[in-house]
Formats: structure tokens, C-alpha cells, sequence
């Protein structure tokens, strides 16, 4: 009851300190469903109804992470099991073109079970060789021979050659074109039974996505309440987009990869910069600190490498979701409610159960959950990822490393 007070306490602190707020009397705001676990529906609700314009209050922003966060399962990863069963993937001049860090060891093991040459179609349908190469690529970074994918440098909070290396795939392609492909593997992955798997070369991965009911009914609820709705991702933004529009999240509140086009009109291998940072083949994207960086720039225009430090608490979400220590920095930076879905990843969860401010809400997957993680997450040991890749204790505000966390709520 305490911590339940604190909460309410410290949202209307927060609000009251805010210049230029300015607030009525309160009227019944618009409730949450749905089943959550333990009280996290409370808590959310406290939330819309500290935040939102049924309070006198207005320029709320709520940003949600997408792939398994507003979905089980992830949704350019579908759309790339669809482009290859089709043969949608055009042939590159050279594979080493498509992102910076390819290895010399790839680019000869993509040479061979794909050829290179002419941009024509790959005929990856008919050829599980390549496949298998692009598909062991995406997933684990690695060769089918075990040889590393990508080497060299780069802030590994800003980017991971493997995610930019998905829109880069489709070179060549118009987004448009791209929007069609994502389409049918919607349909198609809506259409599949949960649980279902399919084959690809010799890789079995999800045939099914989901939109979570939850996560559906929160949105629509913080629309209602008068929060502008953002997502961002680490997706490819026209996948996104196709996906985003079904919970009422149009392009222009829709953050991912944004692709360079040529001067057809065409994807090419190129990514769109921020805080400063041009662009670039696959240097900055949506990713860890990254994602805080496309906020800041795209929801609130702060410009140049301002957009990479945490913003005053009116520049902030007030809520914002995510399952992966990709979303580590934006959910920290919300500044009523961290919302996590709990995927067993160390650096968001450690600071998820660490709970500094009383405001963390960690659910469960809502479809078919993680069991309960054994050993505690190594938070004061190897759970953040510095920029140059290496790992080591997070620590908490006082600079001490955190002490690691068991895992509670599965």
C-alpha cells in the first residue's frame, strides 16, 4: 500500500512541476482491460489517469518497442521467411556491399550458395543453400560453417550489423514493394496456428505472429486518454508500418530502420542517421541507445548529439514498453511507467527488478511465457554491453554495481 501511495505521489509530483500544465477538474478517464499480472493493470491505469487529457493534461507520449512487445514473435523476421519462399530477394553485384562489416568468410559463403552478379531475383525458394546462409546470418551472426558474419567496429549500443542487415536485403526493392511483402506474411502469419513452425534451408523458426490483446487494449485506451502513440523499432519501418496501422498507429508515429532511397525511388544499402550521425550503412539505428536517440529527434526535435542524452522529464515518454535490452534506455527514460515484458534478457531485466523508482512493471509473455530463470541475472557482473562490446557490471545511480536480480515474475 506504501509503494502503491509513492506511485500516485510521485506521478502527481511529476505533473505539478510541469511548465505550462495546466489542469481541470478530473472527469472519469478511459479504463484498461484485460488481464495483466499481478497489479500492473492498477498501475497502468493510475497512469492514464495521471497523464492524460481526462486530467487536464495534454502532450502525453507512450512509446511501445514492436517484435514481441506489441506481438509475439517478430515481424521482419516474417516478412524475410515470406521474401525468401518467394524469391523476393534481388541478387547483389557483391554481398560484401551490403553492410560494412561483412566478413570476407560470408561474403564467400553467400558467393557460393547464392552466386552474385545481375540485381536479378534470387531463387532462394528452390536453393535452401542460400537460404540456410541468410537465414544462419540473420539469426546468430555466424556462417553455416561456424565462421563469425560480421567483424570490425562499432557502438554496440547504437547498431548490430545483423538487424540492419535485413533491410539492406532488400536493396533494390521500392518500399512500396516491400509494404506488399509484409502484407502477405501478415496474413499469412496471422492465419497460422500458435505454435506453428515452418522450414527454412534446414532452420525451423516461427510460422505464427500474434498481436497481444493487452497490448492492443492499451494502446487504444492511451488513445482515448489523449496520448500521442509512438512505436520504435529495430524492424525495417515499411514492415512496421503494415503491422502498426492494425492497433492505430499510422506511419507518421511509426520509428524503425529508415532505409536511403536511390534516385528510382529504390531501397539501397543505406540507413537513415540521427543525433548527428549521417548516414550510413547500418552505423545508427533504433537500437539500445539508439532508440532513445529517434525519440528524442523524431517526437521531440532535439537536434544533433543532444538527441543521445536523456532529456528533461517534459521531453520524456511518460510510458514506454519493451521485452529486450534493446529498449533498455528508452523504458528508463518513461517517466510514469517502465513496462517490460519479460524475455529473460539480463541488462532490461536487471533493471527492471532493480525497480529504483517504484515505477518498473514487468509482465509475463502473454502468450506462451518463459519459464522462471534459475540463476539471477548477472546484473553486477556482465549485464551491460559497453560500446565496444564488451561485458560488465550495470550500475546503479550511485555508480556501485547492481546487485544481481532473481527472476519473479514469469
Amino acid at each position: 500500500m506504501r509503494q502503491h501511495l509513492a506511485w500516485i505521489l510521485a506521478a502527481a509530483a511529476t505533473l505539478a512541476a510541469a511548465p505550462g500544465t495546466t489542469t481541470t477538474a478530473p472527469h472519469t478517464c478511459p479504463a484498461l482491460s484485460g488481464t495483466w499480472y499481478g497489479d500492473n493493470r492498477t498501475h497502468l491505469q493510475q497512469v492514464i489517469d495521471a497523464y492524460g487529457t481526462c486530467s487536464g493534461h495534454t502532450g502525453a507520449v507512450a512509446a511501445f518497442d514492436w517484435d514481441n512487445t506489441v506481438t509475439k514473435n517478430d515481424v521482419t523476421d516474417a516478412t524475410l521467411s515470406w521474401a525468401l519462399r518467394h524469391d523476393r530477394l534481388l541478387r547483389p553485384a557483391r554481398w560484401k556491399d551490403t553492410s560494412a562489416w561483412l566478413t570476407d568468410a560470408a561474403d564467400r559463403a553467400l558467393a557460393a550458395a547464392c552466386g552474385t552478379g545481375a540485381p536479378v531475383p534470387l531463387r532462394t525458394s528452390a536453393h535452401p543453400r542460400c537460404t540456410d546462409e541468410i537465414v544462419q546470418i540473420r539469426e546468430n551472426g555466424t556462417t553455416m560453417s561456424g565462421a563469425p558474419a560480421f567483424a570490425g567496429r562499432w557502438n554496440h549500443r547504437h547498431t548490430v550489423p545483423q538487424y540492419a542487415w535485413v533491410p539492406q536485403l532488400f536493396a533494390g526493392r521500392t518500399p512500396a514493394e516491400l509494404a506488399s511483402y509484409a502484407r502477405s506474411a501478415r496474413r499469412e502469419a496471422l492465419a497460422a496456428p500458435i505454435g506453428a513452425t515452418r522450414t527454412l534451408g534446414t532452420h525451423t523458426v516461427p510460422a505464427y505472429v500474434r498481436y497481444y490483446d493487452q497490448q492492443r487494449d492499451l494502446i487504444r485506451t492511451l488513445h482515448r486518454a489523449g496520448f500521442r502513440v509512438y512505436v520504435v523499432s529495430a524492424g525495417s519501418e515499411p514492415v512496421t508500418e503494415v503491422w502498426s496501422r492494425a492497433v492505430g498507429v499510422d506511419a507518421a508515429h511509426t520509428i524503425a530502420i529508415r532505409s536511403v532511397l536511390d534516385h528510382r525511388g529504390r531501397i539501397t544499402v543505406a540507413n537513415e542517421g540521427c543525433g548527428g550521425v549521417p548516414a550510413s550503412r547500418g552505423a545508427v539505428i533504433p537500437y539500445i541507445d539508439g532508440k532513445r536517440c529517434w525519440i528524442n529527434q523524431e517526437v521531440y526535435g532535439v537536434q544533433g548529439a543532444r538527441a543521445w542524452k536523456r532529456q528533461p522529464w517534459k521531453r520524456r515518454p511518460a510510458l514506454a514498453a519493451g521485452d529486450a535490452d534493446t529498449d533498455v534506455t528508452f523504458v528508463q527514460d518513461a517517466t510514469g511507467a517502465h513496462v517490460v515484458i519479460n524475455r529473460n534478457k539480463p541488462e532490461l531485466m536487471c533493471r527492471a527488478y532493480a525497480d529504483a523508482d517504484g515505477r518498473w512493471l514487468v509482465n509475463p509473455m502473454f502468450l506462451d511465457p518463459l519459464p522462471r530463470r534459475p540463476e539471477p541475472y548477472p546484473c553486477s557482473t556482465t549485464a551491460y554491453t559497453a560500446p565496444d562490446g564488451t561485458h560488465g557490471p550495470l550500475r546503479g545511480t550511485d555508480g556501485s554495481p547492481m546487485p544481481d536480480q532473481a527472476d519473479t515474475a514469469y
